[in-house]
């Protein structure tokens, strides 16, 4: 378990991360109706901090806001006011190596029943480093028996706290046979994501993820590697992906804020390429660090100075 550090943003203000509880007959733990984002805060070689593209977390917090009717986080929360909290939040932990910010928008009341327009949310946010998600060496994903949530039930675009059941499902299930984590499946049979991260696969030297139809989460890293892997020369498709595309793959790796870009070995104990980080994974791999630490001015406007 990560370590959480002692301040955190709750209703308003800042307070000790132990105080910061939401009651037991609350709208999130009752129903699961919060929305959250998780974004990295990073070191440069100048030991200053930065931000991993804060504008686009929020805007994605705004997005799943209105898909499920939290009406009144927008105006309530204004790019401003976010990026000053975020920013304050850091400087009162004291910061000092690279961690990550999680943030929690939630449907403030007792006893509200499944209702959410009109009704009160507040913001919440707290800090713990960042720690290996997944195996760097290369992880090892199992095809999870469990199907994605589709998006004309609970939509994977937007981070709703409560849909993160079906994502926990999808991770025991792999824990408990012996795998770092599975790779979810939609109705139709087509490749979506893991359980909290986006998947590529690398044939003939084109990068391949499932398009914006797929049950999944449009993510954030994953936006950034396309554009990184297309200045890099490298040809990308999103497209659906059938299950024996897993398998004819050269490379394949997953991406997310937590996991960074992590290599995958293996899919159902069949090896991926040679079992190894390919050379295109490892290519990714070191520009997308050296982008998030600030260590080239290609992508600059992507991070804010804490």
């Amino acid at each position: 378990m990560a370590k959480i550090l002692p301040t955190a943003y709750f209703r308003d203000g800042f307070v000790p991360f132990k105080d910061a509880n939401v009651s037991i007959a609350s709208s999130p733990v009752l129903y699961g109706l919060g929305i959250y984002t998780v974004f990295g805060v990073f070191k440069d070689s100048a030991n200053k901090l930065n931000i991993f593209r804060l504008q686009d977390h929020y805007n994605r917090l705004i997005k799943s806001a209105k898909i499920v009717d939290f009406n009144t986080f927008a105006k309530e929360w204004p790019y401003e006011k976010f990026q000053k909290t975020m920013l304050e939040l850091i400087k009162h932990n004291k910061v000092a190596e690279d961690c990550l910010v999680r943030v929690f928008v939630y449907i403030d009341e007792i006893l509200a029943g499944t209702k959410m327009h009109g009704l009160k949310t507040n913001l919440a946010a707290f800090i713990y480093p960042l720690t290996e998600l997944l195996p760097k060496t290369g992880c090892h994903l199992m095809i999870s028996s469990w199907q994605r949530t589709p998006d004309k039930a609970i939509p994977p675009r937007a981070k709703i706290t409560g849909n993160y059941v079906n994502s926990s499902l999808i991770k025991n299930e792999a824990i408990v046979n012996g795998y770092d984590d599975g790779i979810a499946l939609d109705g139709m049979g087509k490749v979506t994501e893991s359980s909290v991260a986006n998947i590529f696969l690398i044939k003939d030297k084109q990068l391949i993820t499932p398009n914006a139809e797929a049950d999944i989460l449009d993510g954030i890293t994953c936006e950034s590697l396309m554009t990184i892997a297309g200045d890099q020369g490298l040809a990308v498709s999103r497209r659906p992906i059938k299950k024996p595309e897993l398998f004819e793959a050269d490379e394949a790796f997953l991406c997310g804020s937590s996991a960074l870009v992590t290599p995958v070995a293996s899919i159902d104990k069949k090896p991926i390429g040679n079992g190894q980080p390919g050379s295109i994974t490892k290519q990714l791999m070191e520009t997308y660090d050296a982008v998030i630490h600030g260590a080239t001015d290609n992508y600059a406007s992507w991070l804010v100075a804490v």
